[in-house]
């Protein structure tokens, strides 16, 4: 019995290890495909910050408009909803990931990691170099309940607490890091959303100011792709970044 737990624990650990930062820094040397190096700050942004606004506007109009019971809890207080959000003609709405896949050409999804516990994969269609893949939660919004609303109109995301995220994007949680058999095909980028951002946009952000009296711009985190990625290759990120 107490081997059986023993063998339980060991197991558990090989899935976990490639999550746990202190095993990820005494292994650093071991792993030198596992940095991601750069020469300059400048460097360490990828993608300008006005391409994954677009990017993030164009997702969540389309899932606003293909989201009836939202347009009807927005139209509350928003009178001008039904032209800025014109509903989709069968009335119902249309499956998150596939409203991704007519907009972005790609879809994500989680299953078996091939390299620790779970993972996230390109499931359809193919991301290309520059785009933004997923994002990474931030605050545990059950912490700061009541600051995620205003009235009837959600400010944020809770939903990728749970197995259907309302944003397919958000299961950047999910993305393992990358090793020496298996590089790194996505990194991190830090993303300040703008302050002219529609509103009623903001409950597909997987984060939320601690306070709302708080006077700087709502810091994202999101991946964004390294190269083209292909239907079924699971998405690598690099948790160490070197500045020269």
């Amino acid at each position: 019995m107490f081997r059986a737990a023993l063998k339980t624990l060991e197991v558990k650990w090989k899935s976990y290890r490639h999550r746990f930062v202190p095993w990820i820094a005494i292994n650093l040397q071991k792993n030198e495909r596992t940095l991601r190096q750069v020469t300059a700050r400048s460097e360490d942004k990828t993608v300008p910050d006005v391409e994954v606004f677009a990017s993030l506007v164009k997702l969540f109009t389309a899932l606003m408009n293909n989201d009836p019971i939202k347009q009807e809890v927005l139209s509350l207080i928003h009178t001008s909803v039904q032209s800025i959000y014109p509903q989709n003609s069968s009335k119902t709405q249309t499956d998150p990931v596939r409203v991704m896949l007519d907009t972005l050409g790609f879809c994500i999804g989680r299953g078996p990691s091939s390299l620790a516990g779970t993972g996230v994969f390109v499931t359809e269609g193919s991301v290309p170099k520059g785009a933004t893949v997923a994002m990474y939660p931030g605050i545990h919004l059950l912490s700061c309940s009541g600051r995620d609303r205003m009235g009837p109109l959600a400010l944020s995301d809770v939903s990728w607490l749970t197995d259907n995220p309302e944003n397919p994007l958000a299961v950047g949680q999910y993305v393992n890091n990358c090793s020496n058999e298996k590089a790194a095909n996505v990194c991190y980028q830090e993303f300040d959303v703008p302050e002219d951002v529609p509103l009623e946009l903001h409950q597909y952000l997987p984060n939320v100011n601690y306070r709302h009296d708080i006077k700087r711009p709502l810091r994202c985190v999101v991946l964004v792709s390294l190269r083209d990625i292909h239907c079924g290759e699971e998405l690598f990120s690099n948790y160490y970044t070197i500045v020269h």
